[in-house]
């Protein structure tokens, strides 16, 4: 799926949609400013190398039985922006293009809590590799029931289409990314009109990603339509609701229910998604403007003290991780990386974000699997566990000599800042230096992010006790992964990545070892530290067609200690969900991986 930073402007490269944290991951790059909490939430870390149960509650949802839900009703639900396109397959596809197409498309699987994958009863009774040799060949049973709400069936028809649109032979369809779809060799009619048979050229293991969302052969059976059509309007529906209206001006986005739904009938008449940023939220909730909003950890205090409000938290289906550049300067030395890694007491960050949240303060020790899923194993071992000494005897090793004291330095002790407009200079008492040059790395911040500044500079005052000297350089949000991380214009940064129930496919971008283009420039796919291997990307696309769900996890789990060797990603915790909502609305709340039930989304009796 889109498989972008998370950031209020985001990023996508994937075939797969961004959905919310629902069907499978969103890939869309919110940077990691909502690092918001989960109190319920029980994280108990693991030795490097072990296996461990997802936490015991991946969600927070406020969960009535539909006998207690009343009938009908408008939900107004913040949401970060206007969906750019309605297409959950093209490139500026986000979070909120993943929303609406999870309350009015078919999806194959939904994820529950922890990131496991279960088929939609709605869609499908049941979905299996009917046969591995001499091609894998993945059956899907459909509903008898399943229809668009023009009354056609869904059937071979919509997958063949979209296989096409997405397999990548067609350059006329702008799609992000092709994953899955290019292994497919054919689509075809079972036994009978409601059996689809999809075989593919090469083994895939993540097949369960594939036609969720479905789009119908309206949208992917002609380019035009596919490219333009499905940016601003959805010809039909197969979900509870339907597209009623997208208002630019009001930066709404309204759906209702869908009459034509065969399932639990949707319990709102209308959800409203209304794009309001998060530092209004909380007085748009107090006011009664809104009924459900995801909001910012600063913001919890006020809203858990306004009468009427509830607060639901949860982790969330993302991670936040600082970015290691390792394609200049310094830092193309894998001991400056490692140095700068286990410089880094990703114990105390996670501390100061957490515990003021309730959560337990653990730090998050794997890229591919996160705490909250079935299966995660902590591999940071493979890098080495944070070590000032040993830190420094790599930067030593590399050729970096403590410099002479300059005047007053010692006095100011490590960690003194000097801030000049925008840049921060964290000096450390005596910098290091190599061939009379000062060790200094170029940190680049999101500007309106007292979550990232506050860890940001954590981080510096680290680094400065090892001799390395940071500029702290703040930018606006518009620009900050266009102009500075998609470019490469920075040393160090921080985001949030989703999480993934597919991360041989999701993740395969952004680990995967950066190629030279003719130009001279390097290809990163979404590789923004751009820090690969060969071994790396081996091992994920091993992982990615082994059909075997235990080696497969074998084969994830020592890419992920690769990653941690690479140091080019330092994962620092799970982030934290919070959400805000009337103590009248039912069924909604942090749901973390999970995908929510639509139709059972409403107000208490």
């Amino acid at each position: 799926m889109n498989r972008s930073p998370m950031s209020s402007s985001p990023l996508t490269g994937g075939a797969r949609p961004a959905f919310p944290a629902t069907a499978h991951r969103r890939r869309t790059v919110r940077i990691a400013v909502a690092l918001t909490a989960g109190a319920t939430l029980t994280l108990t870390a693991c030795s490097s190398g072990g296996t461990k149960a997802a936490g015991t509650a991946g969600t927070d949802v406020a969960t009535v039985s539909r006998a207690g839900v009343r009938d009908g009703g408008t939900l107004r639900w913040a949401v970060d922006a206007m969906p750019r396109t309605l297409n959950a397959y093209q490139a500026d596809a986000d979070a909120d293009t993943a929303t609406v197409a999870g309350a009015t498309l078919p999806v194959m699987f939904k994820l529950d809590g922890h990131g496991n994958p279960k088929p939609d009863a709605d869609f499908v009774s049941k979905a299996e590799i009917s046969a591995q040799e001499p091609r894998q060949v993945v059956t899907y049973h459909l509903n008898p029931k399943a229809k668009w709400s023009d009354g056609k069936a869904i059937g071979v028809a919509d997958f063949v289409a979209q296989w096409k649109a997405l397999g990548g032979k067609n350059s006329a369809y702008w799609t992000s990314r092709n994953a899955g779809y290019d292994r497919i060799s054919g689509v075809r009619q079972g036994s009978d009109a409601h059996e689809v048979k999809v075989t593919f050229a090469t083994p895939y293991a993540d097949w369960k990603s594939l036609f969720s969302p479905l789009y119908p052969t309206a949208v992917t059976g002609s380019a035009d339509a596919f490219n333009d059509g499905a940016r601003t309007s959805l010809p039909v529906a197969a979900g509870p609701f339907r597209l009623q209206a997208v208002d630019t001006g009001a930066k709404t986005v309204t759906l209702v229910r869908n009459p034509s739904w065969w399932g639990q009938p949707a319990k709102l008449d209308r959800i409203v998604l209304t794009a309001v940023p998060r530092s209004d939220r909380p007085a748009q909730l107090a006011a009664g403007k809104l009924d459900l909003a995801e909001i910012d950890p600063s913001a919890l205090n006020t809203v858990v003290r306004t009468k009427g409000i509830a607060v639901r938290k949860a982790p969330d289906a993302a991670y936040a991780q600082l970015a290691i550049n390792g394609s200049s300067g310094p830092l193309t030395d894998e001991r400056v990386r490692h140095a700068v890694a286990r410089a880094i007491n990703r114990k105390q960050i996670a501390t100061a974000v957490l515990k003021p949240l309730g959560l337990p303060a653990v730090p998050l020790g794997n890229h591919l699997v996160l705490p909250s899923q079935d299966g995660y194993a902590d591999h940071s071992s493979a890098l080495g566990k944070a070590d000032v000494q040993q830190a420094q005897a790599l930067l030593s090793d590399a050729g970096w000599k403590r410099s002479a004291a300059k005047t007053g330095e010692k006095a100011a002790g490590p960690g003194r800042t000097a801030a000049s407009g925008s840049l921060t200079v964290v000096e450390p008492s005596r910098v290091l230096a190599k061939a009379g040059k000062q060790l200094t790395l170029r940190f680049v911040l999101p500007s309106d992010s007292p979550t990232l500044d506050d860890v940001g500079g954590r981080i510096a005052r680290m680094l400065s006790g090892i001799g390395i000297r940071t500029e702290i350089s703040k930018v606006s949000d518009a620009s900050y992964f266009q102009d500075h991380i998609a470019s490469g214009d920075f040393d160090l940064a921080l985001w949030s990545w989703p999480g993934s129930a597919y991360p041989a496919t999701d993740d395969t971008p952004i680990f995967a070892k950066p190629v030279p283009a003719p130009d001279g420039s390097l290809t990163v796919a979404q590789n923004y530290s751009r820090v690969g291997t060969d071994q790396i990307d081996q091992l994920l696309n091993r992982a990615g067609s082994e059909l075997d769900a235990g080696a497969a996890r074998d084969l994830t789990a020592e890419a992920d200690a690769r990653i941690w060797a690479a140091a080019g990603s330092i994962p620092l915790y799970q982030r934290p969900q919070v959400v805000g909502l009337r103590t009248s609305v039912a069924n909604a709340g942090a749901f973390g991986f999970q995908t929510p039930s639509y139709e059972d989304l409403g107000f208490r009796k």
